[in-house]
């Protein structure tokens, strides 16, 4: 008999995110998605290079993540970094955008994986770390690393 799992299967993680950031909050939004993007998420073909999320016209759009064109899409494809909306709930939204507006964070994506057949997105209220900061991680890490070794 198999294990239960929690039924979400990863698709890409930002790990360059979490270095460049504190991040503060999470949150679990919904993707709007054209056909050939689904397709080309299913092979895992996309990047967070320079992705964040934008609030306008109380919407939140995620800009700059391009997800590559799928292959044996008809002549009707997507363009790879189009905004995308995204779906979350309204005082959410509020809360968030004025927290970015008022305290000077940003949002970005975290990790966009698979939940019941649906693509999702994790996103985090986040602040930029200093240079000093991503260091001193850097050093705590390699303790860490060292101290588990010796065990």
């Amino acid at each position: 008999m198999k294990p239960k799992t929690d039924g979400t299967r990863l698709i890409a993680q930002n790990k360059k995110a979490r270095h460049e950031y504190e991040i503060l909050e999470t949150l679990e939004a919904g993707l709007v998605l054209m056909g050939s993007e689904v397709k080309s998420l299913r092979d895992g073909k996309v990047s967070f290079k320079d992705g964040y999320v934008r609030f306008t016209n109380g919407e939140a759009v995620l800009v700059g993540v391009h997800i590559a064109p799928y292959a044996h899409a008809v002549h009707t494809g997507h363009e790879p970094e189009r905004p995308r909306k995204l779906l979350v709930h309204r005082h959410q939204i509020t809360a968030w955008s004025a927290k970015t507006a008022q305290k000077g964070l940003t949002v970005v994506p975290l990790k966009m994986y698979w939940k019941a057949g649906m693509a999702k997105l994790e996103i985090g209220l986040a602040r930029g770390k200093k240079h000093h900061d991503q260091r001193e991680d850097l050093k705590r890490r390699a303790v860490e690393r060292d101290m588990a070794r010796e065990r």
